[in-house]
């Protein structure tokens, strides 16, 4: 029967058998995605053998600095504020002014007091040669009246020879009673002269005694110093010492090279020793404290090399460092109210401890950083710990 255009139009199409793909390329096809895969698989494990095994890395890390407290010494009220917040600063430049009028005055009286010192010194190492000369004078009236004891003495023993003579004549009559009795005041004029002579030697003795004692005290007030070093006037000295140490702490200035920030000082405003007025933080000597989980540090040591990136300049640049230490403990032990994990129920949460990362201040130099800024620290464990570490300027 012969095939009509209606069944030609109605059956079936068939494709050519020309046209369907051969069996061989379809397994080619397969066997090429399956090297790329274990390729790909290779290569993976491969970095991750080399490379990724020997490092641990972290985002939860953030720049930090030793920030040093602009706190006055003294009391006074504020006459200038010199300085703004996030204004560079380098270290002794003046950043506040504090009003000095007490603080001159103080000095002044200090300096009066160190005058007036110093002449009462004067005074006594002057008064010290007056004493000495009365005490020689003292000493120049016991000799005197040394002499006349002898001379006294003399007398007396004169007297009493002639009252003799005249007592053993006076039996026989040749001494009348007149020259006995003469002989006999004669005698009795000797022997109170002598007694008085006796006796003002024990009063210039006495006068010499007191002299020597008040030469003692003066010279106790000036003996092994002279009048620089005399204890009266060093006092002084230390006092207007101090004055001049309060009047040069008048002008409060940087105690370091860095960026002034947290500023709280106002004109006018009076302040206390210790009152925070600023923060300077040293943007040249920052480091990271990178906070890892406490499974990645089973191989960390001090000294091993880290890199890290900022958000701030992005991945493109590189800053380089050294582990310069770990933590005393973690962010919860530390924390104002410590988790009391043996009460209640309890639930496990893996700890992290801070890293410090000591970075180099090359880096730093080239992109500054500052306080608080987040990181990505990645630390090369593969390496031993290294006895140094990048020092900062």
């Amino acid at each position: 029967m012969p095939i009509t255009a209606s069944a030609h139009r109605d059956g079936p199409a068939r494709t050519p058998v020309s046209a369907r793909p051969a069996p061989s390329r379809r397994w080619r096809l397969l066997a090429f995605l399956a090297a790329a895969v274990l390729l790909a698989g290779g290569l993976w494990g491969a970095w991750w053998f080399l490379v990724a095994s020997h490092q641990i890395q972290t985002d939860n890390a953030y720049v930090g600095a030793d920030t040093a407290a602009v706190t006055p010494l003294i009391s006074g009220s504020v006459a200038k504020v010199l300085v703004a917040e996030t204004q560079v600063v380098k270290a002794g430049q003046p950043l506040i002014l504090l009003d000095p009028a007490d603080a001159t005055i103080a000095r002044d009286q200090a300096r009066a007091a160190l005058g007036q010192a110093e002449r009462q010194v004067r005074g006594i190492f002057a008064n010290d040669l007056a004493l000495g000369a009365q005490v020689a004078a003292r000493q120049a009236a016991v000799a005197q009246a040394d002499a006349q004891i002898l001379s006294a003495q003399g007398d007396l023993d004169r007297a009493s020879t002639d009252l003799q003579r005249r007592q053993a004549l006076a039996a026989s009559g040749a001494v009348s009673g007149d020259e006995l009795t003469s002989a006999q005041n004669h005698f009795s004029t000797a022997k109170a002269a002598l007694t008085a002579a006796q006796a003002a030697r024990t009063a210039a003795l006495a006068n010499r005694g007191a002299a020597e004692g008040s030469r003692s005290v003066n010279t106790a007030m000036i003996s092994g110093a002279d009048i620089d070093h005399n204890p009266d006037v060093l006092a002084a000295k230390a006092r207007l010492d101090a004055a001049d140490l309060a009047l040069a702490r008048t002008v409060i200035a940087a105690p370091i090279d860095g960026v002034v920030a947290k500023k709280s000082v106002q004109l006018g405003q009076m302040v206390e020793p210790g009152t925070v007025a600023m923060q300077i933080v040293p943007t040249g000597q920052v480091f990271v404290d990178a906070n890892f989980k406490e499974v990645q540090l089973s191989r960390v040591k001090v000294g091993q090399p880290v890199t890290l990136t900022s958000d701030l300049y992005g991945r493109d640049v590189t800053f380089h460092g050294k582990v310069r230490g770990l933590s005393g403990g973690t962010g919860a032990a530390f924390s104002l109210i410590p988790a009391q994990n043996a009460s209640g129920n309890w639930i496990k949460i893996v700890q992290r401890l801070p890293v410090r990362v000591a970075l180099d201040p090359a880096d730093v130099a080239a992109h500054p950083l500052r306080v608080g800024l987040s990181m990505r620290a990645t630390i090369d464990v593969a390496e031993g710990a290294r006895s140094r570490s990048i020092d900062h300027p």
